[in-house]
């Protein structure tokens, strides 16, 4: 993002319905809902298997191999979003950024861990701040750091809002574990979808003018 893309980003107030993003979030569950519980029951076997069965190597599984799962439902989301054609392939388009996006997840993390140490408040706080990182870094085309900032001062200037939508897809979730366990797989993509349908909302007219996206990584 060039620095007047970068100000046009924050001239206006990022306002947005809870209500309506979830809501576009389940429109593009529907959009490819097979694909999409399919890739959802795809990240919890592999997490399951790495718990019981890789025992030792679990968290390093888990930080090289998440960042680019859970970053597919983003760019279905987008693919949606733009009309273009969905394969089940797509979902694992994330492995193609993974440099990038396991920098801007393990950084969020350590930084959000260290919040939480340091009298839990900070900790969420950063939680929050950094829910639009890993799209900013898919599509913003900069470093993992300034995905971060960028995601940290857009959210800041309406944090209490994104926390209530955090805490209702959290709920949102929680009944979906209710449900024979079988709803989460529901809950899951919609909720991913439903930021990412947030996250365009807000970004559109700054990004939409954006020359450089990150490239795949071989």
């Amino acid at each position: 993002m060039t620095p007047i893309q970068i100000q046009k980003l924050f001239q206006q107030f990022p306002e947005f319905s809870i209500q309506d993003s979830i809501q576009k979030g389940w429109e593009y569950f529907k959009a490819q809902p097979l694909n999409s519980l399919a890739f959802t029951m795809l990240i919890f076997s592999i997490q399951a298997v790495s718990t019981f069965y890789l025992d030792d190597f679990s968290l390093l599984i888990s930080i090289i191999v998440s960042p680019p799962l859970t970053a597919g439902f983003f760019l279905i989301a987008n693919r949606i979003s733009r009309g273009v054609e969905v394969q089940f392939s797509h979902f694992f388009e994330g492995f193609s950024y993974w440099g990038i996006l396991i920098v801007t997840s393990l950084v969020s993390g350590i930084l959000t861990f260290l919040g939480i140490l340091a009298l839990v408040i900070p900790g969420i706080y950063l939680a929050v701040a950094f829910t639009f990182a890993v799209p900013f870094a898919l599509y913003s085309g900069t470093d993992f750091w300034t995905s971060l900032e960028l995601s940290r001062k857009l959210i800041t200037m309406n944090w209490w809002k994104f926390f209530g939508f955090m805490i209702v897809l959290a709920i949102f979730n929680i009944v979906g574990l209710l449900c024979f366990l079988v709803g989460i797989l529901v809950t899951i993509p919609v909720s991913y979808y439903a930021i990412y349908a947030v996250f365009e909302e807000l970004t559109r007219d700054a990004l939409t003018e954006a020359d450089v996206t990150h490239a795949p990584q071989s």
